[in-house]
């Protein structure tokens, strides 16, 4: 006999798993060369940070997204990444992604919601993970980590606990873009830790006035996170706002932060 809809619903509950998804923060980036293939080496380095999507997953199907990010819109269909990290483990879920974290920012939202379900099924291939877009591993890794090849090559680093101030424009940067860019300019080297960074500006000039207004904010200056467009600085700085946009203050995490929980704990 069917369960009314109310009755359905609280069995999901009641049966649904809590993931935490951190953001990652690409704190240095260097561009090693480019594949026949056209993806790119990189030698970075990477860590977990305390701002974070949530997952709730349970027995079903279907992808819903909670969202109220400014970023690029994110898809609710087999173009999202959680939707092809089931499609690798052969499954189904009925998934609902609670998103804090802007899509577009260089912050590894959509990989981290990957991650996060590989790992409540216990899956931990990189190489395939690195498969479904070049910052699934690290996500699926998490904590700190050297970062190479396309991504899928992974050394694990001491824990350090650091804090980080992040300003977060609410512009949406194409990564695809960013690396034509690069190629395009020459394959510059960045003079602030990132190679990227002179690209990134090429493909969002824009982006330049948010650097700065971090930089006037906290009297360091600004690095951009991967691709862009996040800026972030060192330590933990007062809050602030530019165009209406707060500054955000965040930690690292250590690995063992993304570990699963039932929605009932």
């Amino acid at each position: 006999m069917d369960r009314p809809r109310a009755e359905v619903d609280e069995y999901r509950i009641m049966n649904s798993e809590q993931l935490i998804c951190p953001a990652k923060l690409t704190l240095s980036l260097s561009v090693r060369s480019r594949r026949a293939d056209g993806y790119h080496l990189i030698d970075a380095e990477m860590v977990s940070i305390d701002l974070c999507d949530e997952i709730m997953i349970s027995d079903g199907s279907g992808l819903k997204i909670r969202s109220s990010d400014s970023g690029f819109a994110v898809p609710q269909n087999d173009d999202n990444l959680v939707s092809r990290a089931l499609d690798l483990l052969g499954r189904t879920a009925e998934v609902m992604i609670d998103k804090r974290i802007q899509s577009g920012a260089g912050l590894g939202g959509g990989s981290s919601n990957a991650a996060a379900v590989l790992r409540w099924a216990g899956f931990n291939d990189p190489v395939a993970a690195a498969s479904l877009g070049a910052d699934v591993a690290f996500c699926l890794l998490g904590g700190r980590a050297r970062v190479q090849g396309i991504g899928e090559i992974l050394q694990p680093l001491p824990y350090l606990e650091r804090e980080m101030t992040l300003l977060i424009p609410p512009i949406g940067v194409s990564t695809k873009d960013v690396y034509r860019a690069w190629d395009d300019l020459g394959s510059p080297l960045g003079d602030h830790g990132n190679d990227l960074e002179p690209a990134a500006l090429m493909v969002k000039p824009e982006l330049g006035d948010w650097r700065d207004a971090l930089s006037k904010a906290t009297g360091k200056r600004a690095r951009l996170a991967g691709s862009g467009g996040t800026w972030f600085v060192e330590g933990r700085h007062e809050e602030f706002r530019h165009r209406g946009v707060a500054s955000v203050n965040v930690k690292t995490m250590p690995p063992h932060s993304t570990d699963k929980k039932s929605a009932t704990d």
